[in-house]
């Protein structure tokens, strides 16, 4: 449907002192924190996980040499999706000279808009990250305790017990990154990169990785996390996220989350012949996913 002067009585109206409602401050690109961004060419983009060799057994002497075969693990998938939205302006209104004010203020909205879907979609991974009902490449959650490995074990991107954001859980967290394995059971010696919360964790965040002694001991003892350099990018607080108690990490483990670009977003207007309406439309595609679930880590909290 056209915006039309029955919608805008009030912009004909002389002496109108100030529009407000489309001005609000918006979150910047809250999704670059988490994803690697890649272009696309496809409609949809496959990356292979590869499983590399066991680890080298003992020669005995005179004794034939042991061969090993590599293998794909899985396949993770991105299906690009296209999201677009549009206004368009009526004649009369173009011709009551709405237009120019309405074009200035509306594509600003649609901006926000587009990026606003953008936010939401880019954090529904975490959002769903611990529910079955969207398994990723391997078969399981992103978050999970059995991501299946090729030699038969499996590796936990998940505390043993769900746990709320503190000392403890953290430094627990980092310990058990530190003993993940690739496919074949060989260590990967991977480390925590940043920590992403939502904002209700803001505060905890600050005070167990900027201080510099333990938070909420009486002992002299110096903050481990901060001396360490545990998490060496701190912390991001992204907005989208759903669960006030959810806490994430991504790591230094490469091809893990993805956001892989198919078209970056168009702006264009045309005009109907039929109605003498001006139509605006903002159009992009892009997927977000997860290729190596070690990219990331998570708890949904104790909750």
């Amino acid at each position: 449907m056209a915006i039309s002067r029955a919608q805008l009585l009030k912009e004909l109206l002389p002496g109108l002192n100030a529009l407000f409602g489309l001005e609000y401050s918006r979150y910047g690109e809250e999704h670059k924190e988490i994803y690697e961004t890649e272009t696309s060419e496809r409609s949809f983009e496959e990356e292979t996980k590869l499983s590399g060799f066991s680890a080298a057994p003992v020669k005995n002497e005179g004794a034939a040499i042991a061969y090993d075969n590599a293998q794909e693990a899985f396949t993770a998938r991105y299906t690009h999706e296209t999201i677009a939205l549009g206004f368009s302006v009526t004649e009369e209104a173009i011709e009551d000279n709405l237009y120019d004010s309405l074009s200035a203020r509306y594509t600003k909205a649609l901006a926000r808009a587009m990026a606003y879907t953008k936010q939401v979609k880019a954090a529904a991974v975490l959002n769903n990250g611990f529910d079955t009902n969207y398994p990723g490449g391997d078969g399981v959650p992103l978050f999970s305790a059995s991501h299946p490995l090729v030699s038969g074990g499996v590796n936990s991107n998940i505390p043993t017990t769900p746990a709320d954001l503190n000392e403890t859980s953290l430094e627990n967290a980092v310990i058990q990154i530190a003993a993940w394995t690739d496919e074949r059971g060989l260590l990967i010696a991977a480390r925590p990169r940043k920590l992403v919360i939502p904002p209700a964790l803001q505060f905890i965040a600050t005070r167990l990785l900027e201080t510099e002694l333990r938070v909420a001991t009486a002992d002299n003892d110096i903050n481990a996390l901060k001396n360490n350099g545990s998490i060496p990018e701190g912390y991001a607080i992204n907005h989208f996220l759903t669960d006030a108690d959810a806490w994430f990490l991504t790591t230094d483990v490469p091809n893990g989350m993805k956001h892989f670009v198919r078209t970056p977003m168009q702006n264009s207007m045309d005009g109907d012949f039929d109605t003498g309406n001006v139509r605006y439309k903002a159009r992009e595609r892009y997927s977000f996913g997860w290729s190596d679930p070690l990219g990331m880590y998570g708890s949904a909290g104790a909750a």
